[in-house]
């Protein structure tokens, strides 16, 4: 049975919809059990709501709660026993495999990195979150987690990226592309151009700099990206999305013909409402450190918190930080015999002639 932990009291309408969301992911998959950790007696008043298939979901008393504007440091250090901090300490403690949490990011980056540690070899941990394109869903990382990375860990995010879209999306041979101010290996800041260095020498299936007008095009399978950029980029499509509706809305409202085309595009509205509704995807793993932890979006419905439970549910499946694990670790070998020829071909071994 995988043991999942859900942050109870994280996100804007918990408990009400984190208990939904995980009553419903726990009715949908025969091998979860899913731990509800916060108030107990909150939680209680929202479980007795609804019908819980055998004894699937369980109750993880933490008396504390981290808010949305609550300083990320600083509330993992002052409150030990919010529903955060407690519900990733059960991986930690090996009583849960993964958490989802649709609490304050900052926090859960921070508690996941301090209580949890990275994995070997991994220098920062990335968030990464999945793009619908025409060509399918395409992975971007890093959208927040660390705003002031070297070339290094670009190259990371990259290698957790394409054994992500490996092995979760299921993409054989994924492409990998630096998001530049333009497609030229020249382009960009110190940072781009010593992190195109660095995927060009690598195994890694790298096409290059990709411009922010490719984002959701699906030109590549995974977008590398730093995390002040990647986040800048996902509040402005979020913002921009949320327009579109609201302009269409209103035309549509202003005449009766126009709300008939409206009644007769509903299949194709529907359609693609749901190829770009975030509660399809679920939530974001954050990646490189030592267990597995999903961060939903705080306005997270029930939906969108059982889909994260399935996430974190598939990742466990999939063993995804094992085989990050061997990806970091094949590549450092690569690296090293690398060094050793460059050093042995400037420094030739000295010919004995008997």
């Amino acid at each position: 049975m995988i043991k999942i932990a859900i942050d109870g009291m994280g996100g804007d309408f918990a408990p009400q919809v984190t208990v939904a969301g995980a009553v419903e992911a726990a009715n949908s998959f025969d091998d979860i059990e899913v731990i509800i950790v916060g108030r107990e007696d909150a939680i209680k008043r929202e479980l007795y709501k609804h019908k819980v298939v055998g004894g699937k979901i369980s109750i993880k008393h933490a008396s504390d709660m981290i808010e949305m504007s609550d300083s990320p440091v600083q509330s993992i250090k002052k409150k030990k026993d919010s529903s955060l901090s407690v519900a990733i300490d059960l991986i930690k403690q090996k009583e849960a495999q993964a958490v989802v949490t649709a609490g304050n990011t900052g926090a859960a980056v921070a508690a996941s990195t301090l209580q949890l540690g990275l994995l070997p070899g991994i220098k920062r941990p990335g968030i990464a979150i999945m793009l619908p394109t025409p060509h399918g869903i395409s992975i971007a990382i890093d959208v927040g987690a660390n705003i002031n990375p070297t070339s290094e860990h670009l190259l990371q995010y990259a290698i957790m990226a394409n054994i992500y879209a490996r092995y979760l999306l299921k993409k054989k041979q994924p492409s990998i592309g630096l998001l530049n101010i333009g497609e030229e290996e020249s382009k960009g800041t110190e940072l781009q151009k010593e992190t195109y260095k660095l995927l060009r020498d690598s195994n890694l299936n790298f096409i290059g700099n990709i411009e922010g007008r490719d984002f959701f095009t699906g030109k590549v399978d995974c977008i590398v990206c730093d995390g002040f950029v990647g986040n800048v980029t996902l509040k402005l499509t979020e913002s921009l999305l949320e327009m579109m509706i609201s302009l269409i809305s209103k035309e549509i409202s202003k005449n009766w013909l126009a709300k008939i085309g409206a009644i007769l595009c509903k299949s194709a509205f529907d359609s693609i409402r749901k190829d770009t509704n975030y509660e399809e995807a679920g939530g974001a793993p954050l990646l490189g450190v030592n267990g597995i932890v999903i961060i939903s979006h705080g306005i997270s419905s029930a939906r969108a918190i059982s889909n994260a439970i399935r996430v974190a549910r598939d990742a466990v499946v999939e063993r995804i930080n094992d085989h990050i694990i061997d990806g970091i670790t094949e590549y450092s070998k690569m690296h090293l015999e690398s060094a050793t020829n460059s050093s042995t071909q400037q420094h030739p071994t000295p010919r004995v002639i008997s």
